[in-house]
């Protein structure tokens, strides 16, 4: 008996790729919070070791361990030995998922999240309750979870229904399908709007389907079998030449896609096709000189890198190329870039006092740039930063589409 079943367990020509050099523990926002050699990559990954070894049942210690990671992925930018660490949580925390008895309350909690958070159209129901939520935070103090879901519950939730197909202006370059997503199209329906007309104006025909409703990013992070929503995803739109996603933990997951079905026969050859199509945003973007013109935009604006672009998929370069070639915009680069604000997924509703100080500590990065705004990639983010910087956070999208527009922000 080993701790791991035979779906998925993490592989160990991976682990054995770590030399425990200790290049990423200045970047592990865990490791960086409270110093503990079992709270950082290269102690997760010994652990994983271990958990392979024979009469080695899964422990508690382990689990917390592996819980206690945040999935950021700072790690795999830091690591001089390319270690695949981000492939190694996920296969872990299935494993979790499927070997290890939480106690009740906790499963209920989780049960709670998913049965709400991948459904919009469970959501649509509680998004007209959001801008009570914040109000009420004060008189949740004993119930931690519930206080910092509603202290991150957006004020003003954005719906907006897209049409199914948006016509390319000018020089049509391309037909391109667009993942609306669960959260970002629920809560943010502005930055998917402004996605679809940057892509329109530069030349791209928009397919938006409304289904598939869920790409699977966060039970994929948090070790829920996502295989349903990822198969899905592919059957909806592996008919496309290229797959937009605009928000940073869906691109990561259906970029992962082909490793989750590596052994699956039937779907291993379709997902390893589809997530070579799958971009983001930013990537496709940059890969074209903008034919649309830009306005000026009086802004200065912090950059934040949500951690599944600028950490998991290595999108760092071209969202920053698009912001500067807007006139008028000032662009400022925060300290400690690579450490996350503490909202990854859920991690901040299930583990509310660490990403608070995280999400505390990434605010006063940002403020101490003097900026008016943010930028932000992924709907977590934005919500987070929000919450403890009190700055307005947009979507580089939403500049853009400003700077086409030759609108302001409000």
């Amino acid at each position: 008996m080993t701790a791991f079943d035979t779906l998925n367990p993490p592989e160990p020509n991976l682990i054995d790729d770590c030399v425990h050099c200790g290049f990423c523990l200045p970047t592990c926002p865990t490791y960086v919070l409270w110093g503990e050699e079992m709270d950082s990559p290269r102690g997760r990954i010994l652990l994983m070791r271990a958990g392979h070894e024979e009469d080695a049942p899964m422990s508690a210690a382990q689990v917390s361990a592996w819980d206690n990671c945040l999935g950021c992925m700072s790690c795999v930018t830091a690591c001089p030995s390319g270690v695949q660490y981000d492939k190694l949580i996920e296969d872990t925390r299935g494993q979790v998922e499927r070997r290890w008895s939480r106690p009740r309350l906790e499963r209920l909690r989780r049960r709670a999240i998913f049965a709400l958070f991948p459904y919009p159209d469970r959501m649509k129901w509680v998004a007209p309750f959001a801008p009570l939520a914040q109000p009420t935070a004060r008189f949740l103090k004993r119930f931690p979870r519930l206080e910092t879901l509603a202290q991150l519950a957006p004020p003003t939730p954005s719906r907006v229904k897209l049409p199914e197909l948006t016509p390319a202006l000018g020089t049509k370059r391309g037909r391109v399908g667009f993942l609306q997503g669960c959260v970002q199209r629920v809560f943010f329906g502005n930055v998917n709007a402004a996605t679809v007309g940057v892509l329109a104006a530069e030349g791209f025909e928009v397919w938006a389907p409304p289904s598939p409703r869920c790409c699977g990013a966060l039970q994929l992070h948090t070790g829920i079998d996502a295989r349903a929503e990822a198969r899905e995803t592919v059957a909806g739109f592996e008919h496309c030449d290229a797959v937009v996603v605009n928000a940073a933990g869906c691109g990561s997951a259906m970029k992962d896609y082909g490793h989750l079905f590596r052994d699956d026969p039937e779907w291993s050859e379709r997902a390893a096709a589809f997530s070579a199509k799958v971009r983001d945003v930013h990537e496709l973007l940059a890969e074209h000189e903008p034919q649309a013109q830009r306005h000026p935009l009086e802004m200065v604006v912090a950059y934040h890198d949500a951690c599944h672009l600028a950490h998991a998929q290595g999108v760092r370069a071209q969202p920053r190329a698009l912001l500067e070639a807007i006139p008028g915009l000032e662009l400022r680069e925060p300290r400690e870039w690579e450490l996350c604000c503490g909202s990854a997924g859920v991690w901040n509703i299930l583990n509310p006092e660490p990403a608070a100080e995280l999400g505390k500590r990434k605010a006063r990065n940002l403020l101490d740039t003097g900026a008016d705004a943010v930028a932000a990639a992924n709907p977590g983010c934005a919500l987070q930063i929000a919450n403890h910087a009190g700055l307005p956070v947009y979507h580089p999208m939403e500049l853009v589409a400003a700077s086409i527009q030759g609108t302001t922000l409000t």
